[in-house]
């Protein structure tokens, strides 16, 4: 907690002193781009890993040459520790264009262009265009029929089975505030096909705006095959739980767990503030 603090003081003197853009060396040699008042990737700096769980989750579970998902990518934290921490291939999508030149820059920083597919496109149950929110951050999101706002944009969205015809990714992140349901109604021949291993998926009642719960969301992820769990990273096992994880903003949800647990057990440590994990 001590260190933390120290991080966050020096990051606040540091940005006040030189502001603008900061290349910081984060994990496994993976860099991400920093900017003032970023409310996730900050947290990297203070934190290690601002969400630790589960990013330690996808880092133990990845391998060079998997495909990784990321859904609702913002700038690109978890495609940058997949993609270049961890040498895994990537598609990731973001449907804000400010946001997704961040993520495009993230990518090309790690060179690692070759291996990511980004996409500047929001994800639903059907293809169309929707009006999203465009200056909230890590929370912009499709605007539901009861709201409104001044800075709002049109942005084109698909389904999932349209933008990954043939690819067979093991782990899909979503993180699409509460626009989770429309996205995994539109992705229905991902979610059978059995290379899919892992889902790391926001819960946090987000999705009540536009007319769904998360039981709703977890009953559809459960006809999959799939069950909730969460990852302690210092004993890299896997928890199974009855519902959503209440300790987090993400719940994990597994398929073939023995198959994934083998993997998370066989997996190198990554480095992180000079630690190993």
């Amino acid at each position: 907690m001590f260190k933390s603090i120290i991080r966050f003081l020096k990051w606040q003197i540091g940005s006040r002193l030189v502001p603008g853009d900061v290349i910081y060396q984060w994990v496994n040699e993976a860099k991400i781009i920093v900017r003032p008042h970023e409310t996730g990737l900050t947290q990297n700096i203070y934190c290690g890993l601002h969400e630790f769980e589960d990013m330690s989750f996808l880092l133990h579970v990845l391998r060079k040459d998997d495909l990784f998902v990321d859904v609702g990518a913002n700038v690109g934290s978890y495609t940058v520790l997949a993609c270049a921490a961890v040498g895994a291939n990537g598609i990731s999508i973001e449907p804000v264009p400010d946001t997704y030149l961040r993520l495009t820059n993230n990518v090309n920083i790690n060179n690692v262009s070759e291996q990511v597919a980004c996409i500047n496109m929001g994800v639903a149950d059907k293809e169309g265009v929707i009006r999203f929110t465009s200056d909230l951050d890590t929370m912009n999101h499709a605007l539901s029929d009861n709201e409104d706002s001044s800075n709002s944009i049109l942005v084109n969205v698909k389904t999932l089975d349209s933008l990954l015809v043939e690819k067979k990714p093991y782990v899909i992140k979503i993180d699409v505030e509460g626009f989770e349901l429309p996205a995994l109604m539109g992705a229905q021949t991902v979610l059978s096909n059995e290379s899919l291993h892992a889902i790391i998926i926001e819960l946090n009642n987000s999705g009540e705006k536009y007319g769904h719960s998360e039981v709703d969301i977890i009953n559809k992820i459960e006809e999959f095959g799939f069950s909730p769990y969460q990852y302690d990273p210092g004993s890299r096992k896997l928890v199974l739980l009855n519902g959503k994880n209440t300790k987090s903003q993400n719940t994990l949800f597994i398929r073939n767990v023995e198959s994934v647990e083998k993997r998370l057990l066989e997996s190198p440590a990554f480095s992180v503030l000079d630690q190993e994990v």
